[in-house]
C-alpha cells in the first residue's frame, strides 16, 4: 500500500485571524536539568526456545537489556581511548538537550577526539547497530551524532533535541597519546505539562497506579509548543492523536489552553477546499502537510466536541464549528448513491496499521460517529435546523450501513469488495451507535469469542477498543484489556507507552524495522483517561 499521500496541486489556505490566536496561545515551555543515573552494560536478551521470532520477520532479530553496571560516580575515575565506550542510564524519559564537558588526559591532544553519541528511548536502540537499519522511514530519525573536537577542554551542547532515556558516548579515534574523560553530564528536560495541575489518583491498585504514571509521562514527553504525536520522531501535531491527547490531558494536566491552540492552527492552516490536514509543522513557519485522511479530516470535528464538553467554552465552539462543517461536506461527497463510502486502493484513511486493513467500513462509522456529534454541537449553538440537517445525514448514511455493510448471516460488519471482517470495522460501528446498546454488547462479546483475524495493531485502535468496551457497560472486560495490553509495556519496563506493541512479537513494525518506532508516542497515552473517568 502507497503510504505516501500527497494532494495533487495542493496548495495550502491561511486564515491569519486563527493563526495569530493559535500564536497567543503558545505555551512557555518548563525544563529541569536532569543528570543520568548510573551506567548500564547493554546485553543481548536470551532467545526463546522456537528463537522468539515470528516467522513473518525475514531476518534473525535480536532483543537487548540494559543491566545496571556502575554508579554514576565511577564514570569520573573513567578515562576512554579508541574504541572504548559508556553507556548512561537517565532513569528514566528525557526530551530535551543534552549537554557535557569532554578534556583530555595524558600528552597534549595531537588530534581531534572522534566521538559518536547514541541516544535511544529503549535498550533495543542501543543494542542496534544503526548500520544495519532496513524500515521504509528515513533514517534520519535515528537519534546519534559523530563530533570532531579539535580543541580540549571543551563543554558540547548537541544542537538537536532528542527523546531517550539511554546515552552512550563512543569513541571511534583519539590518537596513542591521549585519552578523554567526560564530566558534567545533562539533559535540560522540557515541557509545557504542569505535574501540579493533575489531580490526586483515587485507587490503591498498584497496576492501575503504575498504568497511570507512565500514561502521564508518556503525555507530559509529548507535550511540548504543540501535542506532539512523538518527541523522537515524527514531532509533529497530527490531528488523529491530537483527539486522544485531548481527552488524556482534561483528566490530567488540565492544559485547556494547548487544545485550543492546536484546534485554531488546524483552522487556520488547511488543505485545498477547507479540509483539515492530517498534520501540521510548525518550522520553519506552522504550516499544513499535504497528507490527507478521511478519518483524520473528521476527527476535527471530534476534537472540537470534546474541548466543549470538557470546557464550555462557547466561544471556540461557534467560532470553529465552520470548520467542524466544512470536514463533513468534503467527507459526504465521498458517498455513492446509497450512502457508502467509496473504497479506495490509496493511503486515504488510517484507523489503524492492521495488516490488510480494509477501511471503508471503518470511515463509514466514522463518519456517523462524528456527523451526532456534529448534530449535538448545533443543539448546544442553538441551531435547529442544522442540527436536523446532521440527524438526517446521520439517517441516511447509517441506513446504507445496514443495507450494504452488515452481514446478518455472519453478525458482523464487512468491508470491501473482499467484504473483510476486522476488529476496527466492529469497534466503529459500535461507537458509532448504530445498533441499541444490548446489540452492541452482542457485537462485542462476539467478537471476541471469534477473534477476527484482521486484528488491531497499534494503542491507538486498542484505545477505541475500550472505549467501546466501557461506553456499552462491559467494564471488566475493558480493565483486563488495559491491564494486559498497556500493563504488558509496563511490566516490560516501559518508562512510556509505544507507538506499536503486539504481545506476540516485540518487532512489530509498519514501518518495515522496529528500531525506528517511537516508544514514547501519544496516541498510547490514553489509560490514564479511562482509569480516571470510568475506574475512580
Amino acid at each position: 500500500m502507497d503510504i505516501i499521500n500527497s494532494i495533487p496541486d495542493f496548495k495550502m489556505t491561511v486564515y491569519p485571524e486563527f493563526v495569530k490566536k493559535a500564536e497567543e496561545l503558545k505555551p512557555a515551555l518548563s525544563s529541569v536539568l536532569v543528570r543520568p543515573a548510573g551506567l548500564v552494560r547493554i546485553t543481548e536478551r536470551p532467545q526463546k526456545q522456537d528463537g522468539g521470532v515470528p516467522d513473518r520477520i525475514p531476518f534473525r532479530e535480536a532483543d537487548f537489556a540494559a543491566e545496571p553496571a556502575e554508579s554514576i560516580d565511577a564514570l569520573s575515575r573513567k578515562t576512554f581511548g579508541k574504541g572504548d565506550s559508556v553507556c548512561l542510564d537517565f532513569g528514566g524519559h528525557q526530551v530535551g538537550y543534552v549537554s557535557f564537558r569532554v578534556e583530555a588526559v595524558g600528552s597534549p591532544q595531537d588530534a581531534p577526539a572522534y566521538l559518536q553519541i547514541k541516544l535511544g528511548e529503549i535498550p533495543y536502540e542501543m543494542g542496534r547497530d544503526f548500520a544495519g537499519y532496513h524500515g521504509n522511514i528515513s533514517r534520519s530519525w535515528l537519534q546519534e551524532e559523530f563530533l570532531h573536537i579539535d580543541v580540549l577542554p571543551a563543554v558540547i551542547r548537541l544542537p538537536r533535541r532528542y527523546a531517550f532515556r539511554y546515552l552512550e558516548f563512543r569513541v571511534l579515534d583519539t590518537s596513542p597519546k591521549y585519552r578523554v574523560i567526560f564530566r558534567d553530564i545533562q539533559c535540560e528536560s522540557v515541557t509545557s505539562a504542569d505535574s501540579g495541575r493533575v489531580p490526586p489518583l483515587k485507587t490503591a491498585d498498584p497496576e492501575l497506579i503504575l498504568i497511570d504514571r507512565v500514561s502521564r509521562k508518556t503525555m507530559e514527553s509529548c507535550m511540548q509548543l504543540v501535542f506532539e504525536d512523538g518527541p523522537k520522531r515524527d514531532r509533529r501535531l497530527w490531528l488523529g492523536d491530537l483527539r486522544l491527547q485531548a481527552l488524556t490531558n482534561y483528566y490530567t494536566f488540565r492544559n485547556y489552553d494547548l487544545v485550543r491552540r492546536c484546534l485554531y492552527l488546524f483552522a487556520g492552516l488547511t488543505q485545498n477546499e477547507g479540509r483539515a490536514g492530517a498534520c501540521l509543522f510548525l518550522d520553519p513557519k506552522p504550516q499544513v502537510d499535504d497528507t490527507a485522511l478521511f478519518d483524520f479530516s473528521l476527527m476535527f470535528v471530534s476534537c472540537l466536541y470534546d474541548y466543549y464538553e470538557a470546557t464550555g467554552d462557547r466561544e471556540t465552539l461557534r467560532e470553529l464549528f465552520p470548520t467542524a462543517r466544512r470536514q463533513l461536506e468534503l467527507s459526504m461527497r465521498e458517498l455513492d448513491e446509497d450512502g457508502v463510502v467509496r473504497d479506495k486502493e490509496t493511503w486515504w484513511c488510517f484507523l489503524d496499521w492492521g495488516e490488510g486493513l480494509n477501511k471503508q467500513a471503518g470511515a463509514q462509522a466514522v463518519l456517523i460517529y462524528a456527523l451526532k456529534q456534529a448534530r449535538q454541537m448545533a443543539l448546544w449553538l442553538e441551531d435547529g435546523k442544522i442540527a436536523d440537517l446532521y440527524s438526517r445525514q446521520a439517517d441516511f448514511v447509517t441506513e446504507g450501513a445496514l443495507s450494504r455493510l452488515w452481514d446478518a448471516k455472519a453478525g458482523f460488519f464487512i468491508s470491501g469488495e473482499k467484504r473483510q471482517r476486522s476488529w476496527a470495522s466492529q469497534v466503529w460501528f459500535v461507537l458509532a451507535g448504530v445498533f441499541d446498546r444490548e446489540k452492541n454488547r452482542q457485537l462485542l462479546t462476539r467478537l471476541i469469542q471469534e477473534d477476527l483475524p484482521v486484528k488491531m495493531a497499534t494503542p491507538y485502535m486498542y484505545h477505541y477498543y475500550v472505549e467501546a468496551l466501557m461506553e456499552n457497560g462491559l467494564t471488566d472486560l475493558a480493565v483486563e484489556t488495559i491491564r494486559s495490553y498497556w500493563g504488558g509495556m509496563a511490566r516490560e519496563g516501559a518508562d512510556t507507552f509505544y507507538e506499536v506493541y503486539d504481545p506476540e512479537n516485540r518487532f512489530a513494525s509498519p514501518y518495515g524495522d522496529r528500531l525506528i518506532n517511537s516508544f514514547c508516542h501519544a496516541w498510547s497515552g490514553t489509560p490514564a483517561y479511562f482509569i480516571r473517568k470510568y475506574l475512580t
